[in-house]
């Protein structure tokens, strides 16, 4: 048994000295400028294999192995120091500098009394206790490294744990199985041969997963965490444990006899397997970390990592993102541990309806899921219901009548948290029972409480966004409706118009067949309001070009002459740049206004000049005026009209045009001698192809 344990260590010594060694190499090889971090990881990595090659060629107890092994600790130390000075987000405590300065007095103190043990060969009792007092720092080292390996990925931010996750597990692997050699020696005063023999072994089977994790962060940058400092618990966790291992060791040595050895390693091995099967589970971390809040933190929540929690799920933008409303389930549900959760808000009717369901199929929502006193009960009291204790008949302060019984007969329920907002409730948020069943306390209560707050008071804004994009669109509509009923009368005014001078005219051939031209312009006209009318019109008007004035202003005139007597004073050969359709516009406001303004057979004068570099065209009329006072302060406003029965649109969608094609429009009026409106156009440099279609096409396209 014993020659086959030699050849274990050996061998498996020997493969890791190999392995380490072809590491070093290859992460020598890889890049030619390396950082301080890959310099001392090099080094670790590289005394690593130098202290297997020792055990495999001189042997595990030899003083060789015992100086490799102090020159392997120093290397890793080193490398875990550099990863922290070189991180970026904080400065670390004094506490860990003082620890890793503890550590490596340690180290150098071992390599002293290692090179003591020799000379004290004479004396047994001087070389026992050299012994003794190597075996003890190895101990302190243990526990210490550990300790400061749980600190360096503990103060890691979250964002690069990932790249940590390897090597610290390494570290933590290497230095746990030298915590238990050397306790057990401790214990039984003699080095266990079976640990010894396997130590190489395991360490080769360390060197891949360093290799990978090198792979995965090979620039080993480290950002540090402003959440985390440094704590006492990873100590207390290792010296809990290694008390424990104590007992039990010791135990097993007393009742084991022979069999004491295999006992031990039976128990290490249990343990490592229990290990890695409890802590994957959901149910025992959730355990685990309410036994941690009651008995070692003040507080049972980070408050600052739950709040930055919260908001992130609640605000995660992106098309991939789970729905808002189940966003707001899984926030809160998140902050007890709870597998899922509903969230019912008030309809148009104050009712309690369910608005969103996460992970949660199973549950069964009424189409009515309150009582007449649900709503109120909330509003007015805020309370949040245990339904635990509710059904055990220990809940006071909660109206039984306000609960329904769907929620109390589901023994999955196990939270009510109302969103309340300015005493109006927004929302309920049924929780499910978490994994490990709890009571609730007053820190969870308070946590609710104000997290219900601030999710009532998003559900708020969300509902009034929706609220006012909805009265947008009632806004837009009842605007298109505004000019589209403003231009309806204005065709009304011109048939009225058509048909009574029909009566004097209608003997006239030219008269007819302009009249009935007339009509088809209407009729182009009524068929294009009913498509602006259309929510689904989504036709957006021309950008402006070049077009000849005259021409555009002839044919206005010519659908406007059956209707009031229209005369032109002067017309220059302009080109203007501009919109056709919504000159034609503009220009039918104007027209239509000074007939409605003029008595019956007062000519409409209209001209075009040259004015710098637009173009002004005049409408001019002889009617009743407008004040001073009215066309400085309303005549421009839509509803604001000075004419009986008008609807006070055509001047101010008349002025949003001109604009819109970088023009402007100018007013000059007295009550009692007519008005004169000047449109102000930009001119064209240059003109269309075909400028004869521009004038043309305006009937066809006006609407």
């Amino acid at each position: 048994m014993q020659l086959v344990l030699e050849q274990i260590s050996v061998f498996g010594h020997g493969i890791a000295a190999a392995l380490f060694a072809a590491l070093a190499i290859w992460l020598f090889q890889r890049k030619s400028e390396r950082n301080v971090t890959q310099v001392w990881l090099i080094n670790a990595i590289a005394m690593t294999s130098f202290w297997a090659l020792a055990v495999s060629v001189e042997g595990a107890l030899s003083p060789m192995a015992s100086f490799a092994e102090s020159l392997r600790n120093i290397g890793w130390l080193a490398f875990m120091f550099a990863l922290l000075r070189t991180g970026e987000g904080r400065d670390e405590p004094r506490t860990v500098m003082y620890i890793y300065a503890a550590l490596m007095l340690i180290l150098f103190s071992q390599i002293v009394v290692d090179l003591m043990v020799p000379l004290f060969e004479g004396s047994p009792r001087l070389s026992g206790m050299a012994i003794y007092t190597s075996l003890v720092l190895r101990m302190i080292f243990s526990v210490g490294a550990l300790v400061l390996v749980h600190n360096l990925y503990s103060i890691s931010a979250p964002e690069t744990r990932w790249g940590l996750r390897l090597p610290m597990a390494s570290l933590a692997a290497i230095w746990t199985y030298d915590l238990n050699l050397y306790t057990i020696t401790y214990l039984t005063q003699e080095y266990p041969a079976e640990l010894l023999a396997m130590r190489g072994p395991a360490i080769a089977c360390i060197a891949p997963i360093l290799g990978l994790a090198s792979m995965r962060n090979s620039d080993w940058e480290l950002k540090l965490s402003r959440s985390v400092a440094f704590r006492s618990l990873s100590l207390v966790a290792i010296g809990g444990y290694l008390l424990m291992m104590v007992i039990i060791a010791t135990a097993l040595q007393i009742i084991g006899g022979d069999y004491a050895r295999l006992a031990q390693i039976s128990f290490l091995f249990g343990t490592s397997v229990a290990a890695l099967l409890l802590l994957p589970s959901g149910k025992f971390r959730s355990w685990f970390k309410v036994k941690l809040a009651k008995n070692f933190f003040q507080h049972r929540y980070d408050y600052r990592s739950e709040w930055i929690r919260f908001t992130d799920t609640i605000g995660r933008p992106g098309d991939d993102s789970a729905p808002f409303h189940e966003r707001v389930v899984k926030a809160i549900a998140d902050i007890t541990d709870s597998p899922a959760g509903i969230l019912l808000m008030p309809d148009d009717t104050g009712r309690l309806t369910l608005q969103s369901r996460w992970n949660w199929p199973s549950i069964e929502v009424p189409p009515r899921a309150c009582t007449t006193r649900t709503v109120s009960f909330f509003e007015e009291s805020g309370h949040i219901v245990e339904f635990d204790a509710l059904r055990a008949e220990q809940d006071d302060k909660c109206d039984t009548r306000a609960i329904p019984e769907w929620m109390t007969n589901d023994e999955q329920t196990w939270a009510a948290v109302p969103l309340v907002h300015f005493d109006r409730l927004a929302g309920l948020i049924i929780l499910a029972r978490p994994r490990i069943n709890r009571t609730l306390d007053w820190e969870d209560l308070d946590m609710l409480r104000v997290v219900g707050r601030q999710v009532a008071s998003y559900l708020a804004e969300a509902r009034s966004q929706e609220s006012l994009s909805e009265a947008q669109r009632f806004d837009e509509f009842n605007r298109r409706m505004a000019f589209i009923m403003h231009d309806i009368k204005n065709l009304v005014s011109q048939l009225s118009l058509l048909a009574r001078n029909a009566e004097r005219h209608a003997d006239n051939p030219e008269f007819r067949k302009d009249m009935i031209s007339t009509l088809q312009d209407s009729a182009d006209k009524m068929n294009g309001l009913l498509a602006r009318l259309s929510q689904h019109n989504k036709s957006k008007p021309e950008d402006p070009r070049p077009i000849k004035l005259n021409l555009l202003l002839q044919s206005i005139t010519d659908k406007k002459r059956l209707l009031h007597d229209i005369q032109t004073s002067q017309i220059d050969d302009l080109t203007i740049m501009a919109d056709p359709r919504r000159v034609d516009q503009i220009l039918g406001h104007l027209i239509q206004n000074a007939i409605d303004a003029s008595e019956e057979g007062e000519p409409i004068t209209m001209s075009a000049r040259r004015r710098g570099l637009s173009a002004a065209i005049e409408i001019r009329d002889r009617g009743t005026g407008m004040s001073s006072e009215f066309v400085r302060s309303q005549l421009f406003k839509p509803f604001a009209s000075s004419k009986e029965g008008g609807f006070g649109i055509g001047a101010y969608e008349a002025r949003q045009l001109a604009q819109a094609m970088g023009g402007r429009l100018e007013v000059e009026s007295k009550e009692g001698a007519g008005s004169r409106f000047t449109l102000i156009l930009p001119l064209a440099t240059e003109l269309t192809d075909n400028p004869n279609k521009d004038a043309d096409s305006i009937n066809e396209r006006a609407a």
